[in-house]
């Protein structure tokens, strides 16, 4: 196939609460939404979820859509027989920038199935037609309304819970949930990168609360300290903006920085990416699970098809999508038992609603070729 045109839209959705994490607070999400259509009629949906600042990853939002505008889609616009294999090699020159990278990864490979008339969960070796998901409780004002927020999960059927952390906001919003849900509950927490080498004493103190994991308590180049937490904890250690490619993962695993690591598609470069490290994990017993973005319906799909293979054996963050909006530009993905649908259809297996898409846009640039 050959590329005829990139669509660069920009799409604005708020979110049903503000999210808060050590990182900051968010009250909408921006995201922006690449469409490919090819010479042979292919049309394809990508989202990249760089966020609007650099604060969370060095990528932000409108820098990832100049590089998709000025070097990735030309690269890949200039090839006359592409396939989505070719993708990440042919966009290898351009350094980082992996979140623009799968935006458009994602959305050649949308194109590619879809002329196919296979899905992206077949394409990449799903075993599962549905997965068991959890959900992520940011930083709340109050104990209280931590509580409330977590008993409402639990009435919607979410079997995992994972606790937002920082320092000051830690042992006794764990301690409280624990007690308040009973040790039946998968609890886990997330640091994003909000402690230091010198906190290791206050981290092990959360052994006692039988977790599931604790999740990037350092920052992300910081290796050594992951490494000697994870021997003196019991409880596992999961690395997630430490992890950039399958290369990252195995140089971690051999130091023993960690014991479980999360998948973020956007993070590491695309879902063929996301495959490898899958792959390299599995081989290694290591289990993995798909962490979330705030994903429009675009990427949720994506994310639910690569959660399907047999290495997600931890529930991810992909969550359904009331959880984040009220209406979202997809038709929604709704919980049954603590468990969504992996879609079926060809390519990712959803597209936008015409009506809903445009109400959310703000932005549209249309590149030819």
């Amino acid at each position: 196939m050959r590329i005829h045109s990139v669509e660069l839209r920009e799409v604005a959705l708020p979110l049903v609460t503000p999210f808060r994490t050590s990182v900051g607070s968010q009250d909408d999400r921006n995201a922006l939404l690449v469409k490919v259509t090819t010479t042979d009629g292919g049309v394809g949906w990508g989202e990249c979820v760089a966020e609007d600042d650099p604060y969370y990853f060095p990528e932000y939002l409108s820098g990832e859509r100049e590089v998709i505008q000025r070097w990735l889609a030309p690269t890949l616009a200039a090839v006359t027989d592409l396939r989505a294999a070719q993708v990440p090699g042919l966009l290898r020159p351009v350094r980082a920038h992996t979140m623009a990278k799968s935006a458009i990864e994602m959305a050649v490979l949308d194109a590619e199935l879809r002329v196919l008339g296979v899905s992206l969960a077949q394409h990449l070796g799903a075993v599962n037609s549905s997965v068991p998901v959890g959900v992520s409780v940011g930083i709340t004002d109050t104990l209280d309304a931590l509580v409330e927020a977590v008993a409402g999960y639990l009435e919607e059927g979410y079997g995992r819970v994972k606790l937002k952390i920082e320092p000051g906001w830690d042992l006794e919003p764990v301690r409280l949930v624990r007690e308040s849900f009973g040790d039946d509950l998968a609890l886990q927490v997330d640091a994003n990168t909000a402690y230091g080498p010198s906190d290791i004493p206050h981290l092990r103190r959360l052994d006692e609360f039988g977790l599931v994991l604790i999740e990037q308590p350092f920052a992300p180049d910081d290796l050594d300290s992951h490494r000697r937490l994870a021997a003196r904890l019991d409880t596992p250690v999961c690395l997630d903006e430490s992890i950039r490619s399958a290369r990252d993962a195995a140089t971690a695993l051999r130091m023993e920085a960690c014991s479980i690591i999360n998948i973020k598609p956007g993070r590491v470069g695309g879902y063929l990416e996301s495959r490898r490290i899958h792959d390299l994990c599995t081989s290694t017993g290591v289990p993995v699970w798909c962490g979330g973005m705030l994903e429009t319906g675009l990427g949720r799909a994506a994310n639910l098809a690569l959660a399907a293979l047999p290495g997600f054996t931890l529930p991810g963050d992909i969550s359904a999508t009331a959880r984040y909006y009220a209406r979202d530009i997809t038709a929604p993905f709704v919980l049954d038992n603590g468990r969504l649908r992996v879609p079926d259809g060809p390519g990712i297996g959803i597209e936008p609603d015409p009506a809903s898409l445009e109400a959310a846009t703000t932005s549209v640039e249309v590149l030819t070729y």
